[in-house]
């Protein structure tokens, strides 16, 4: 699921299809991909391994470590100033009920504005652009299929390959070698190289600025024109998240 955001996300940014009068719908879909990421952190925390407690406790201190409001988000994460069976409370209350509900929302307002401006293509008149097809029940029962589909070859892998359950978290006796899920590799290779306060401004204001992309791209193309700036800086940036993802992954 995460791999299938990252890559429609790509596929926007590197098409340029983010642009007016698309922003809004950018910003909606940013926030999807922040809340699979959020939904992939309380999923492999819920088990209460050795890596996934952790790894909680990692975030927790870099929650902590924002500006104003981190000691007081971090504490409302982790329900308490440590790790704890309040913690998996609500870790298990944000995967299971309030995540869910963010989601769907959020997908729901994505898919309005998509049927507002329709998909955008690479190359195509304004006319084509304009083409649409009713949303009940074209656009609704071929969603329903998709969602059957993947429910199916889900539940088919998980009961085909179950996943185990490694050695159970101690608080008293850190491992040694802690590594997050993959798709955070990036976030902890950067954290070991710059430092707890320095890597949390600079990961919040990446996120701002993927967050405002649009009008940031905007305002590029009114002071340099065409869209080769943008290709450049998300290409540099691409290469740096794979190439801190790659290091982690190999030391």
């Amino acid at each position: 699921m995460i791999a299938s955001v990252i890559l429609h996300v790509l596929r926007v940014f590197f098409t340029g299809t983010y642009r007016r009068p698309r922003e809004f719908t950018w910003m909606v879909g940013t926030a999807v991909l922040g809340t699979t990421f959020f939904f992939g952190f309380t999923g492999y925390s819920l088990v209460y391994e050795q890596l996934s407690y952790w790894g909680a406790t990692v975030a927790g201190n870099l929650t902590a470590a924002a500006p104003l409001v981190g000691p007081f988000l971090a504490g409302m994460l982790r329900g308490g100033e440590t790790i704890s069976d309040n913690t998996l409370t609500r870790f298990f209350v944000l995967h299971i009920g309030i995540l869910p509900t963010v989601l769907f929302l959020l997908l729901g307002l994505h898919i309005l504005l998509v049927r507002l401006h329709s998909v955008s293509r690479l190359e195509s008149t304004a006319e084509e652009d304009r083409r649409t097809f009713p949303f009940f029940p074209d656009h609704f029962l071929t969603e329903c299929a998709v969602f059957l589909v993947l429910t199916v070859l889900l539940n088919t892998l998980a009961c085909a390959f179950p996943a185990g359950l490694a050695e159970r978290a101690d608080p008293l006796n850190p491992p040694p070698h802690i590594k997050p899920e993959w798709y955070f590799y990036f976030t902890f290779r950067w954290l070991k190289l710059t430092g707890l306060e320095t890597a949390v401004a600079t990961l919040g204001l990446a996120g701002g600025i993927f967050l405002l992309w649009p009008f940031l791209d905007a305002w590029l193309l009114r002071r340099r024109g065409g869209g080769e700036a943008s290709v450049v800086l998300g290409t540099v940036g691409f290469a740096g998240i794979v190439a801190l993802t790659i290091w982690e992954a190999l030391a």
